[in-house]
């Protein structure tokens, strides 16, 4: 049986990410109309990626570097998911200016966040504010997570998760 491990923070309580235990499932609005859930995707590897803001300089390199290496994680039996806090009808823009072919998912709750110990607190040109750390977690056919990537630099960021399904899943 799985240990479970939990983790309270300002008074929030959810499970604390750990590789080769279950990553925390959720019910997202999706793109294509539908909620959303981690758990119907059992029996494929997925890759999650929290990521800021749509339509930004670093998030629309990474969607269309995911976009871009999509066939080839498809071929791998994975799927892709983009999360953050933007509505889903600025997902939806995201998605037809820059043609991406998953599925993007609005967490403006950022409850999804919190569960994945993403939801951070920033600092940008001295403005405080919480808003998303860039991360991606691989959870493999089982539902467990199999890799991290937390404050993710984009460049070559998508590569290094292919590989790793391709050594690894």
């Amino acid at each position: 049986m799985d240990t479970l491990y939990i983790e309270i923070k300002n008074g929030v309580v959810f499970m604390a990410i750990e590789i080769g235990k279950m990553a925390p499932d959720f019910a997202l609005e999706a793109t294509n109309g539908e909620t959303v859930r981690l758990s119907d995707f059992k029996g494929k590897n997925v890759v999650l990626y929290f990521y800021p803001k749509d339509m930004t300089p670093g998030c629309t390199t990474e969607a269309c570097d995911f976009r871009d290496q999509h066939e080839q994680f498809g071929e791998m039996g994975a799927v892709i998911l983009g999360i953050s806090p933007d509505p889903i009808e600025r997902h939806k823009k995201f998605m037809e200016k820059y043609g991406l072919p998953f599925l993007l998912l609005s967490d403006e709750d950022h409850k999804a966040a919190e569960e994945y110990d993403v939801w951070k607190l920033k600092n940008n040109f001295g403005k405080e504010y919480m808003g998303i750390e860039r991360s991606t977690f691989v959870i493999d056919k089982e539902g467990k997570v199999a890799k991290e990537w937390r404050k993710v630099k984009v460049k070559g960021h998508v590569e290094e998760a292919l590989n790793f399904i391709k050594e690894n899943l």
